[in-house]
């Protein structure tokens, strides 16, 4: 029958079990194996068409109202989240603004294409998207998993828009050689639905160059303790963690957390996770505990938008 991908959805973080928020990995207590997807990552919504009047066309010029909202410029700072990834006690990935930290800066298309070389990671960005990753193959083109199939773009048509950045430094796993993650790239154009083994661009473009079948559909088994923790930086001084027994299942927490937004992020913990009294000596250490939650329910249902393990 080969690996089975068991999914149990959670809608919030109040039905989550954590780990320790302080990062420590103890062992004193009971896990829970269970592995968690939130949402159902469809990264390429459509854009909405402008609105219209009665008439079909467009609403009439408002005279001498005030004129419509701009659009405010991407900051990395004010829509993401920071975030490190554990497996066990080795941090394998790590998005932070702290200063000396690898760049989050973020280019137009045009201008990301004077970065990039053959290999390179890109990944797309836009408020309240899911980022969408791509491997640089040369030429001004990128190969990318986009609607359940793998297909070779040019980058300034992969990007729809959004600004862009080469992103080799967040996984800290050693790559393989720059000809080795094209050619992986290259090898599956064309595949889809089916024939997928990775649930999302991140997963794909991550596989092209690292390699590592944790990257794929049920490239782990599920069982027993959860080795993988997601600590999400609160404040300079405050986290939470969540755990996993898979790096996919995080891996889709982590985007969906992308999505939403580091706002839409902090008021879901601040809302579900109690603040309980620091210990004596520990006044710098916020911990956070998670009110007691209903079990979740299974889904059997694929997500839309996902490839799903047959």
């Amino acid at each position: 029958m080969g690996n089975q991908v068991e999914k149990l959805t959670h809608l919030s973080y109040k039905e989550v079990p954590t780990a320790d928020p302080t990062g420590l990995d103890r062992d004193d207590g009971p896990r829970i194996g269970v592995s968690y997807i939130f949402s159902n990552d469809d990264e390429d919504v459509e854009p909405q068409p402008p609105p219209q009047g009665p008439d079909g066309g467009g609403l009439p010029d408002g005279g001498d109202g005030p004129p419509p909202p701009q659009p405010q410029p991407y900051d990395p700072r004010l829509h993401e989240v920071e975030c490190s990834v554990f497996y066990r006690d080795e941090c394998i990935y790590q998005k932070s603004f702290a200063p000396g930290s690898a760049a989050l800066s973020t280019y137009t298309p045009e201008n990301l294409l004077n970065k990039c070389k053959p290999g390179d990671l890109v990944e797309f960005v836009s408020q309240a998207q899911y980022p969408h990753w791509a491997v640089y193959v040369g030429n001004f083109q990128v190969v990318h998993l986009h609607r359940l199939e793998v297909i070779n773009s040019f980058l300034t048509d992969a990007s729809q828009g959004r600004r862009g950045r080469v992103v080799n430094d967040l996984y800290r796993y050693k790559p393989l050689s720059p000809s080795a993650v094209v050619r992986n790239a290259l090898a599956h154009v064309g595949a889809k639905e089916r024939e997928l083994s990775w649930r999302n661009s991140e997963s794909f473009a991550a596989w092209c160059r690292y390699g590592k079948r944790e990257f794929k559909i049920g490239g782990e088994l599920r069982i027993g303790k959860q080795p993988y923790r997601l600590q999400i930086q609160l404040s300079a001084q405050r986290s939470h963690t969540l755990e996993f027994q898979s790096l996919e299942d995080l891996i889709m927490e982590k985007r969906r957390n992308d999505q939403i937004g580091r706002v839409a992020v902090l008021q879901e913990l601040a809302t579900h996770l109690h603040p309980a009294e620091p210990e004596e000596g520990d006044s710098n250490v916020a911990r956070t505990t998670p009110p007691p939650g209903r079990p979740p329910a299974p889904s059997s249902e694929a997500e839309d938008g996902e490839a799903v393990a047959y």
